[in-house]
């Protein structure tokens, strides 16, 4: 059920993206060779990136903790730097006008989701305690004041762009002390004092879907919306 859990959400999350993808591009171009090779290139990136993902987790040479970080390297710094160039590059376009603002807001909801798997993760041993709500990973309060601020803010969501704005920096920082967290209690235990080493198992597929996919389309989300209210002429 747990593997069930994780691949549910990775399936609803990849069809919220394909939805909302689909629907910009339409709304973005006239043209529909132009609209079709959109699509094309978005459905491919995302078939493409799973494959990826679950090819290179059958590879043996993969299934280490040891320094430096290989899964990392092949994957989660990858698409960081992918997502900071892409939406630099594309910030002033329309089709990021286009997107929906509630909804780029409101899909951080989905680390509850996350947080919940998190924690069943570790009854199983799949997973360090210190990754959870119970340890140093407050991701889930964060998530939950999503769902504050979206009720404030969702009749006049443009009255209020700089809260959503500062809200959406505050997310990554959270996902950055999460990280932090995440390394430190992999190659730095000590400084917790005696604990559980970090379960190796985490680095099977599908639980490495947070790390590879998850979580760095959260930060994609994150800097879309960011650049959508920096440049917004609402």
């Amino acid at each position: 059920m747990l593997e069930f859990g994780y691949l549910s959400l990775t399936t609803i999350m990849t069809c919220i993206v394909l939805f909302v993808g689909n629907k910009t591009i339409n709304q973005t171009y006239n043209k529909e060779a132009a609209r079709k090779k959109g699509k094309y290139i978005l459905f491919g990136a995302l078939l493409g990136w799973h494959v990826y993902l679950y090819v290179l987790t059958k590879t043996e040479a993969m299934y280490t903790l040891d320094f430096p970080p290989r899964f990392a390297l092949f994957t989660i710094i990858p698409l960081f730097i992918f997502s900071g160039v892409f939406v630099y590059k594309n910030q002033k376009f329309g089709w990021i006008q286009n997107l929906p603002s509630r909804g780029l807001f409101l899909f951080q909801t989905m680390r509850i989701f996350i947080e919940t798997l998190f924690y069943f993760s570790v009854a199983k041993g799949i997973l360090h305690v210190n990754a959870t709500i119970e340890g140093y990973n407050f991701d889930m309060i964060y998530a939950y004041s999503i769902l504050f601020i979206g009720i404030i803010t969702y009749s006049n969501f443009n009255k209020y762009r700089h809260l959503i704005l500062w809200w959406n920096h505050l997310g990554l920082l959270v996902i950055a002390s999460i990280i932090v967290v995440f390394q430190t209690t992999i190659y730095l235990p000590e400084i917790y004092g005696d604990i559980e080493p970090f379960p190796i198992d985490f680095l099977q597929y599908p639980y490495v879907l947070v790390a590879s996919f998850l979580m760095p389309l959260a930060v994609f989300v994150h800097l879309l919306s960011i650049a959508q209210l920096k440049h917004s002429n609402s």
